[in-house]
């Protein structure tokens, strides 16, 4: 089962009032939803996974038969055109949480983890063309370095595209087991690498093929001035972010909007206890503001 990330500090930062509208841009499995129908709030969720808002669906209506819950399927960088079409012009309270739920982890045709073989797909939307392996057979060299640099930042980018490139030679890279071998074997000959590993060593690898295959850096830029622009005064939005790209995007958006009182000076991270019981809570941040 999955579990919301910084569940408690993202609460008492959104201060959910009954009869209040609030918006979940990323549905997932409705954990935090639950806890705002819980207190009272009005909610209108969005997803761009339809597995996860069938799910979604599922939770909240056998958790609060009589909820007011409204949920569409839609990628959150579409968040102005879906406001105008539920008839919202003014919220208390819009979520944006950025990782991928346990469900989506643990689905062996989805293809975002590197602990289970299964096709090199990572595509959030079965509507996406470009797949992983799309990615990983097409891009030269090259490419492969830039992406691996930029969207995972990975300092050992040309080892791995370079391996990469050599192994499709012989046959197409198409398992994300495939890809997590050839990552381990091009890492290992590295001589300054540890020998002890904090992550897996396919992780920034991993991320960078999904922020690709999904855009999710330009939905988030896309997303953040349609969010604010739904605020009612008052209103707050609060965003938690895994990875310091995304992280970046979000601090100086809410540093340079003078619309916006910044009401995390620095992030709110997990708690040792929370990071025990939830793993994935480890390099969470999150980052709230409230429009003046």
């Amino acid at each position: 089962m999955h579990k919301p990330v910084l569940l408690q500090s993202t609460l008492k930062f959104l201060q959910v009032k009954p009869q209040e509208i609030y918006l979940d841009c990323t549905l997932g499995s409705a954990g935090h939803t639950l806890e705002i129908i819980k207190r009272g709030g009005l909610v209108y969720g969005l997803d761009i996974d339809p597995l996860a808002l069938k799910r979604s669906k599922e939770r909240v209506f056998k958790a609060y038969p009589n909820a007011f819950f409204k949920a569409k399927l839609a990628n959150f960088s579409e968040l102005s055109a879906v406001a105008q079409e539920l008839g919202l012009t003014a919220v208390a309270g819009i979520l944006l949480d950025l990782g991928l739920s346990s469900e989506q982890l643990a689905d062996p045709d989805r293809g975002f983890s590197f602990n289970l073989d299964a096709p090199l797909d990572m595509r959030a939307s079965p509507d996406y063309q470009v797949t992983a392996a799309d990615l990983i057979n097409g891009l030269n060299k090259g490419e492969l370095y830039e992406l691996f640099t930029k969207l995972g930042e990975e300092q050992h980018s040309l080892s791995i595209a370079d391996l990469i490139v050599r192994t499709r030679l012989i046959k197409p890279i198409i398992t994300t087991k495939q890809l997590a071998e050839i990552v381990m074997k091009a890492v290992s000959k590295r001589k300054d690498l540890s020998a002890h590993w904090r992550i897996h060593p396919a992780t920034k690898v991993f991320q960078a093929l999904r922020i690709a295959v999904n855009d999710e850096l330009n939905n988030l830029k896309t997303v953040l001035p349609q969010a604010v622009a739904l605020l009612k005064p008052g209103g707050r939005l609060a965003v938690i972010s895994f990875h310091s790209l995304e992280d970046r995007i979000v601090k100086l958006y809410f540093k340079n909007n003078a619309q916006l009182i910044n009401l995390t000076k620095k992030p709110i991270m997990a708690s040792d206890q929370e990071i025990k019981a939830n793993p994935r809570s480890r390099s969470a941040k999150l980052r709230v503001v409230e429009k003046i």
